[in-house]
């Protein structure tokens, strides 16, 4: 087999021992079903109506907000799972195997992506329950739901980097939290950002979860797209570059805590 194939391999080989830790914890199973289910319903009858959103039920204007946040929380899984590896030497094991470097963390951010698909299809059953509706052609909801899997695949990186310079799982999911949960909500994904004072607005029109947000709102409810869907994948495609690099380089350093 070439080197190439060889990594492919060891990245699907990972990633499905990955994906079955999750599926045999039920605790981490519930993050990605119970957990949507309740930010989806929490947000929809407690402040949806409180914020005007002019032009949209809130229920509209929320779920596209909430689906990039779920996807951009995606990843502390991974966070936890590398620093938990770290702890207890099992990457230092791999490195003893004649396997690609890259799988190790290639594995753990490709099983995000199921995990990150189970949690939209959950959300959009129960959106669509309680009154979400797509206003767009078929094929641009499924360019949506592609870019979200898209962005929540950067985001991955991030927490792969996240996990790789924390001192443990807890410390992990503590920076995780810290770093973006700000984000989510400085941006468009929960209010107008027009309802904010000068310099938070200003943060938020140019945040990358207020343009993912935007991007998602175009595809599914048929909101004007303008440069929103080309910046989200743009966005998405950089950070993934970027931590991407920060996390391989960082991992040929990690040593064992």
């Amino acid at each position: 087999m070439s080197s190439a194939g060889m990594a492919i391999s060891d990245t699907l080989v990972l990633a499905r021992r990955n994906f079955l830790r999750i599926a045999r914890a039920p605790d981490l199973l519930l993050a990605f079903t119970v957990q949507p289910i309740m930010f989806v319903l929490l947000f929809a009858y407690v402040f949806g109506g409180a914020i005007p959103t002019p032009g949209h039920t809130y229920i509209d204007f929320l779920i596209p907000g909430i689906l990039v946040q779920t996807m951009a929380f995606g990843g502390f899984v991974t966070a936890m799972g590398i620093a938990e590896d770290l702890r207890k030497g099992l990457v230092d094991r791999f490195r003893s195997l004649p396997m690609s470097r890259g799988a190790v963390l290639a594995g753990r951010t490709l099983s995000d992506i199921a995990t990150n698909g189970v949690s939209i299809t959950v959300m959009l059953v129960v959106g669509v329950i309680i009154g979400f509706g797509f206003e767009s052609p078929f094929l641009h909801v499924v360019a949506g739901i592609l870019l979200l899997l898209l962005f929540g695949y950067a985001f991955s990186w991030v927490f792969a980097f996240i996990g790789l310079t924390s001192s443990s799982p807890e410390a992990a999911q503590s920076l995780g939290f810290i770093l973006i949960f700000p984000l989510t909500f400085v941006s468009s994904a929960f209010v107008p950002p027009e309802t904010m004072p000068g310099a938070l607005q200003w943060f938020a029109e140019w945040n990358p979860f207020s343009v993912t947000v935007n991007a998602i709102r175009a595809l599914f409810i048929g909101d004007p797209a303008g440069n929103s869907v080309w910046g989200a994948v743009a966005w998405s495609v950089g950070i993934a570059a970027l931590f991407g690099f920060l996390a391989v380089t960082k991992y040929k350093r990690a040593v064992v805590r």
